[in-house]
């Protein structure tokens, strides 16, 4: 066998430290042995001597003896010097296995150590017949939390949940801090018995639920459970592999982002549909950041009308894809995707300020409105990067309306209000969309300084067909009055429906009945006929830079 030899000063070291230790452990040895073979002639010397029967033995001899014992004396503190390192070392070994297996907050495994804890457990669930359930636990709007109350109150909050979802697990279960606010937890179950993998998640959920106690306020947070299971009863060799330990994670991870995406605050078990809409999420997630590179993503404007007298009065702004891949993709398919990147900001303002440049050409009657997304809302900035678009662009304030939905209100209701008054201060107006799908209360509309309110389309577009919607849409409207903020109505799509809604009074309209939402290029080509475009801009140039979509795909 060859063995490498140390290099560096510390190798050095070690190598001279060791060859004194063999030296001092070798003089020891040797001492022993002369002390055997001298101190039989010597003491019985001496003690004949210190009796009177006997002359002293040979000086020589004595010395040697004492020699010897000193040597002998040396080498035993050595070897016990030598044990206490050797003890320390290996303490200090451990020690560092823990800090490298452990994760430091809360005192679980952390994602290096759970791949060969789950082998472990793999392989005892083998020796009983037993299954194998892998759960990955991920805190709902952990983010929002950590950046409300900052980051002891964070740690709190995962420290207390670990302590809660241990004390669910059944014995000899594994669970570990993956990073951030995700966890993973690994047991073993009767095969014949997955109903009891379902207890164990929903004591999960149920714990983790309560309220958490930091300082003086109580938080409440939720979590998003995925499971992934195997059985093992009739395992290859009796061995288990290690890529099947990172299958099961992979796969609970993707039940688990299943959860949060039916709503979080639940548990999903693994299907393989799921995977195949994993995949899909991974290529829009790629192609959303290629397409911000790319300039793929561009404002439609839908037409906002007065109904009384079927004046064209504004525009709202849509967003949309324009993807090599997949065509025009609407709103609803990358705005999730995008708002659980994080870009959604960046991409946002890049579509306003691109529409703020459109709507510069427009009839200054003309307003421009823009939907802004609840995620936008949390940044405390938000408010001053709307105005400085504005300035960038040169842009009227009072020709801006922002549209925010109901659930807004009801995160951060102070921080909306702030933002709300800034924009206002600044000729700014501000509707609430989507209003009767959430849960705004008369006192937030009162306290609230909003411009309008914008009924949701579920209502407008089917009043012809549920009697129910139109007394909902009565009322709303009367409302509307009640407070003195004028009425959108959204998703008007037919004639019966527009007259229903003339005879509630004088309201704005917008929907596909008007036509569907069309790019930049169409609108100005509209505006043109209809002599609603700028004064500079009443002669549009052929050679725009932006080419007009057929109308099949304007839709």
């Amino acid at each position: 066998m060859v063995f490498e030899k140390p290099v560096g000063k510390d190798g050095d070291k070690r190598l001279d430290k060791a060859g004194r230790d063999i030296v001092a452990l070798g003089i020891a040895a040797a001492a022993i042995i002369m002390f055997l073979g001298t101190g039989g002639r010597v003491l019985p010397q001496a003690a004949r001597a210190l009796t009177g029967s006997g002359v002293a033995p040979d000086a020589l001899l004595v010395n040697a003896v004492l020699l010897n014992i000193a040597l002998i004396i040396f080498g035993w503190r050595r070897y016990r010097d030598l044990t206490q390192e050797v003890a320390e070392r290996q303490k200090a070994e451990n020690a560092a296995r823990i800090l490298a297996e452990t994760d430091e907050l809360t005192g679980s495994l952390n994602r290096r150590s759970i791949t060969p804890a789950t082998e472990q457990l793999m392989a005892s669930a083998i020796e009983r017949g037993h299954g194998l359930a892998f759960l990955m636990i991920d805190l709902d709007n952990f983010k929002q939390i950590n950046d409300v109350n900052g980051h002891m109150v964070g740690d709190e909050m995962l420290r207390t949940t670990a302590i809660r979802i241990k004390q669910e697990l059944p014995e000899d279960s594994v669970i570990a801090r993956l990073g951030g606010d995700e966890f993973a937890c690994v047991l073993a179950y009767d095969s014949l018995n997955t109903g009891s993998v379902d207890k164990v998640a929903a004591r999960i959920i149920d714990a983790v639920a309560q309220p958490i106690k930091c300082g003086h306020q109580e938080l409440d947070v939720t979590v998003s459970v995925g499971i992934a299971t195997a059985e093992l009863a009739n395992p290859v060799a009796g061995e288990a592999e290690p890529a099947f330990a990172k299958t099961l994670m992979h796969r609970a991870d993707i039940a688990m982002y299943h959860a949060k995406k039916q709503g979080r605050n639940r548990f999903f078990w693994f299907e393989t549909p799921m995977e195949n809409e994993q995949r899909f999420r991974k290529e829009l997630e790629v192609g959303i950041r290629r397409g911000m590179v790319e300039g793929e993503f561009v404002p439609f404007y839908e037409q906002q009308v007065d109904l009384d007298t079927g004046e064209l009065v504004g525009f709202e702004m849509l967003a949309r894809w324009l993807s090599p891949d997949m065509g025009i993709v609407g709103p609803d398919v990358f705005i999730p995707v995008a708002e659980e990147m994080g870009v959604i900001g960046d991409l946002s303002e890049e579509l306003i300020g691109i529409a703020l440049e459109d709507a510069k050409t427009w009839n200054p009657k003309l307003t421009l409105s823009i939907n802004i997304s609840p995620v936008q809302l949390r940044d405390p900035w938000f408010s001053q990067k709307i105005l400085k678009l504005l300035t960038k662009h040169g842009f009227p304030p009072n020709r801006l309306e922002i549209e925010i939905t109901e659930s807004c209100l009801h995160e951060n209701l102070n921080v909306v209000r702030t933002m709300i008054t800034s924009l206002k201060n600044q000729g700014v107006a501000i509707s609430l969309d989507d209003f009767g799908t959430g849960y705004s209360s008369l006192a937030q509309l009162r306290s609230l300084p909003f411009d309008r309110i914008k009924i949701d389309r579920s209502f407008v577009s089917e009043m012809d067909a549920n009697r129910g919607n139109s007394k909902i849409v009565d009322a709303i409207v009367s409302l509307g009055e009640g407070l003195k903020l004028p009425i959108t109505a959204e998703g008007i799509e037919s004639d019966v429906v527009l007259d229903q809604l003339r005879k509630l009074g004088p309201l704005k309209g917008q929907g596909y009945f008007y036509g569907r939402p069309e790019d930049a290029k169409t609108v100005t080509t509209r505006l043109a006929g209809l002599g609603l475009l700028a004064a500079e801009q009443a002669e549009p140039a052929e050679d725009a830079d932006q080419p007009m979509l057929p109308s099949s795909q304007a839709n």
